[in-house]
């Protein structure tokens, strides 16, 4: 038998709830309110609940919930943000569009995930220099947790905000806490591919602190607490009822296909154990969802050729660090080695990981992630 198996497939998780998304979609239709409405807030609710915070607010986009958590903690034009240049760019943009200044900082290799150490540099060197740093953002990456009991001491010992960028890490745990539930507000992206995700873009800004969500209801709509009248600067940046309603459909079956996830890396694991790859690591106490199971090549090219050839899709989550891209090089200033970040964007593959992979695709993934690890040859 052929296969010919993508490396992820949100159209197979629309196929899999359709009736039940088709249904909610024409309901959220005919209720004739499609902005900010009782989709909207009742969606809030439900992933406020299933968080187990006291707030959401829905926006527009990963990079909008970021930029406004930001900018609702009190994160000043000018002020240095801490987080890391492994991550997709949209950390980075969200950062610079607070009118923040990005402070990279090298990762731990093992996790992928912000280095504490190396963060606690950046944050002495950059104070030297002059500058205010006023916020870390932690990227929970491939559906880990960073560090967050080393990066809050970090916090708390400098006086700094942290904001969650939670994007790829819808239901991790870690020490039996949820991604989002440990800083001053989270970033949480719908992006079609996303563990939680819409039918288009959608994000959200998740927070315990009673004082954050007013700040971005106001930032999220042009700053009315009055209608057409501006209390404060804002933006357009509104989670629309047709994603909400879609969001709501698939929420209840998240924490399944997250388990589903992890069954799928077992068999990855297992099958995977030995070979000349690195495999995901998985820190203690940690409850990864596998947005990506992301293993290490020297090789990367030639593996992925061979799997191509066989039929398997990879991806590369990420390529090209952001410090190193056209858009920021030499426009950032570094304060810490980007060793460990350098190497990982040459050398990490992103296999087939979506919740509908079959066990039998699963195992011929496997197989054929082996053989090409090996050279193509069997």
């Amino acid at each position: 038998m052929s296969f010919s198996i993508p490396q992820t497939n949100p159209g197979a998780n629309y196929r899999a709830h359709r009736s039940l998304i088709d249904a909610a979609v024409l309901r959220a239709m005919e209720g004739g309110w499609y902005i900010l409405g009782e989709q909207e807030s009742a969606f809030e609710r439900e992933f406020a609940t299933w968080l187990g915070v006291e707030h959401v607010v829905g926006v527009g986009s990963g990079t909008d919930a970021l930029e406004i958590a930001l900018r609702a903690c009190g994160v000043a034009p000018g002020e240095g943000v801490v987080t890391v240049s492994h991550t997709a760019v949209a950390t980075v943009a969200a950062i610079e569009r607070a009118g923040a200044v990005p402070l990279l900082a090298d990762i731990d290799p093992s996790r992928y995930t912000l280095s504490p150490a190396c963060a606690g540099e950046v944050i002495v060197a950059a104070r030297e220099r002059g500058i205010r740093v006023s916020a870390i953002v932690p990227v929970h990456l491939y559906g880990q947790m960073a560090d967050m009991p080393a990066i809050m001491e970090l916090a708390g010992r400098y006086d700094l905000h942290v904001v969650e960028d939670c994007a790829q890490a819808h239901g991790a745990a870690l020490n039996g806490r949820m991604a989002g539930t440990w800083g001053d507000a989270a970033a949480f992206s719908f992006y079609p591919t996303k563990n939680l995700g819409a039918l288009g873009d959608g994000g959200a800004v998740a927070t315990a602190n009673a004082a954050v969500p007013e700040r971005v209801r106001l930032l999220r709509e042009y700053g009315w607490r009055e209608r057409y009248v501006s209390s404060v600067p804002g933006m357009n940046s509104r989670l629309d009822e047709l994603q909400a309603a879609i969001l709501r459909v698939k929420l209840p079956h998240l924490h399944d296909e997250n388990a589903r996830r992890r069954a799928i890396a077992d068999t990855y694991n297992q099958r995977l154990a030995g070979s000349a790859l690195d495999l995901p690591f998985s820190a203690d106490g940690a409850e990864h969802v596998y947005h990506q199971y992301v293993v290490r090549t020297p090789r990367r090219d030639e593996f992925r050729e061979v799997l191509r050839s066989a039929g398997v899709g990879t991806l590369v989550h990420y390529p090209m660090p952001v410090h190193m891209q056209p858009a920021y090089h030499n426009r950032l200033a570094l304060y810490s080695s980007m060793d460990a970040t350098e190497r990982a964007a040459r050398e990490v593959v992103s296999l087939p990981m979506f919740p509908e992979l079959s066990n039998e695709e699963a195992e011929y993934v496997a197989q054929s992630v082996r053989v090409a690890a090996h050279g193509g040859v069997s």
